[in-house]
């Protein structure tokens, strides 16, 4: 990377200027098509009318929409001229887009059509402006805020860009403020994991852009060197992204585990079990299997995908081993949105099964409190990826800190001796067995899900015992026939097979002791990790959790 950025407005003014008539970002089914050059002038007139409204250095305007390439330039009209993002994950409910606006103190919102609903009508009349971010036009503006004294500055790398409020997997809302230094060091750490030219790299957005990972990752990296970006405009069901795939043929994808362990579980592995032939080829000819399977799920990603990234939770070992016999180009990241996000990193190249890589550039990662016997600590993180602290909350961000400047991951990781990180679980997750184990579930999780038509499990802990809430893929069970003794039986029989099948497979003290089969799908994050503070001491045997 020959130029490095400290703050977003360098970042804008550079690529702007070097990549001026190239294209930036498009939907893929087009409509909404801008040029870098297009792009910064887009920004810096709705940063002037920010202005216009009031809109100072340092005050906050949010973003609540869905994908599009008005996202990113919104984006940038807030953080390149000074003021502070509040990105919002579109599926919040009213009630959290309600407590994020009013803890931010916001005074602007860019809001899709669709989410503005959410927004309730003390806020909706509070706010200074709000603005349509499909058009770009005034929804509605306060009278008294049309003062034309609002003001921009060039913002210093130190500087807030941005609050991000997640809930984690714990269930309370944090603020997490991103300095232009965070986010511009993960476009650097980005280029040490996975180098992307302009005249070849294409990437394709599915992922929330109000998240960290997407938003350093598949938003300001590409951005940042030239590379255009394309949005799905619709639902990415699997027919719209398969046809995405096909249309865009990306060479970059940013994704979660669920969905390449969606295609893998759901269709390759069926494939191969269902056809005499491929099981021939596995037993006696497995190379040439995977050679044949390797180019087919090639072709369902497009074709040209050189650097497909998985992050956000851990994958499932076996179709990692999967991934590596077919030789698809599939990287593994680590991090989190206090870190902007990337701490650990492996390229195409450099993934090892069961390890997330090893520290991102000049990032320190080292293990605290390691167990001396299985040599297992809580990984801790220095760095310029390291956010300024939780918004209002002194007490919150002093507790992740410790008093020589590291930041608590709270993750429970192993190291071997090529520096590669193996995250076994979050500390918060552990469960301590009846003799004093540290019990990971996400191990048990990982063995569950490897039965057939288990889409997705938890284990936790019951009055002292090991239960697994599992949910079953559409259509393996008849919800029909609910209540009737057909059924009773059926959903036994289920519970059976998997008590079965994972006892048979893990230690003693992993052994669970129930399974309750889930009606409803878990209730996830954006990234698709499933919010487990839910779900603690709840059983219901026999019965469907309605959440």
């Amino acid at each position: 990377m020959r130029h490095r950025f400290t703050t977003l407005a360098d970042l804008l003014e550079y690529t702007t200027t070097v990549n001026r008539s190239r294209l930036a970002s498009d939907f893929v089914d087009g409509g909404c098509s801008y040029t870098f050059s297009q792009f910064r002038n887009k920004a810096d007139e709705l940063s002037g009318l920010l202005g216009t409204f009031g809109l100072n250095p340092a005050d906050k305007v949010a973003i609540l929409s869905e994908n599009m390439p008005n996202w990113a330039i919104a984006f940038f009209s807030i953080t390149a001229h000074g003021r502070i993002a509040v990105p919002m994950l579109p599926d919040l409910s009213a009630n959290e887009v309600e407590n994020i606006l009013t803890h931010s103190e916001t005074k602007a919102i860019f809001v899709s059509r669709k989410q503005l609903p959410k927004i309730s009508k003390e806020t909706y009349n509070r706010l200074n402006v709000i603005i349509d971010i499909s058009t770009f036009d005034l929804i509605k503006a306060l009278d008294e805020s049309y003062t034309c004294d609002g003001r921009s500055k060039v913002p210093d790398a130190t500087d807030i860009a941005a609050i991000i409020y997640t809930s984690g997997t714990t269930g309370n809302a944090k603020g997490v403020m991103l300095s232009h230094r965070n986010f511009c060091h993960n476009v650097l750490e980005a280029w040490y994991a996975h180098k992307v030219y302009r005249r070849k790299d294409v990437f394709l957005s599915i992922l929330p852009l109000a998240h960290t990972y997407e938003m350093s990752i598949g938003m300001l990296y590409p951005f940042s060197t030239g590379c255009p970006v394309y949005y799905i405009q619709k639902p990415p069901t699997p027919t719209i992204l398969s046809q995405a795939l096909l249309k865009i043929r990306p060479t970059t994808i940013l994704s979660v585990p669920l969905i390449i362990e969606k295609v893998i579980r759901g269709k390759i592995f069926p494939t191969i079990a269902g056809s005499k032939y491929l099981r021939y080829l596995k037993k006696h000819f497995p190379h040439i299997l995977y050679l044949l399977v390797g180019r087919k799920v090639k072709q369902q990603f497009g074709g040209r995908v050189r650097f497909f990234g998985i992050g956000g939770s851990k994958l499932d070992r076996e179709v990692e081993e999967f991934l590596r016999h077919i030789k698809f180009p599939y990287a593994i990241g680590y991090g989190l949105t206090e870190t902007a996000p990337l701490i650990c990193d492996a390229g195409p190249k450099r993934t090892h099964s069961g390890t997330t890589g090893t520290a991102s550039f000049e990032v320190q990662v080292r293990l605290a409190d390691v167990n001396p016997e299985n040599g297992q600590g809580e990984l801790q993180v220095k760095g310029p990826n390291v956010m300024l602290g939780y918004y209002k909350d002194y007490a919150r961000t002093r507790a992740v800190m410790t008093d020589d400047g590291w930041m608590r991951t709270g993750d429970i990781a192993t190291v071997d001796k090529k520096g590669r990180y193996s995250i076994l679980g979050r500390s918060g997750n552990v469960i301590i067995g009846a003799s004093g184990e540290n019990i990971y579930p996400e191990e048990i999780e990982s063995v569950i899900n490897k039965i057939s038509d288990v889409n997705e499990s938890l284990v936790i802990s019951c009055a002292g015992q090991l239960v697994a809430l599992v949910q079953f893929n559409d259509g393996a069970i008849d919800w029909d026939l609910e209540g009737q003794e057909k059924f009773l039986e059926a959903i036994e029989k289920r519970k059976k097979e998997v008590m079965e099948f994972v006892n048979s497979k893990v230690s003693h003290f992993l052994k669970i002791k129930d399974v309750v089969v889930m009606k409803e799908p878990f209730n996830k994050t954006a990234t698709h990790k499933i919010r487990r503070f839910l779900y603690q001491d709840k059983k219901d045997n026999n019965k469907t959790d309605k959440k």
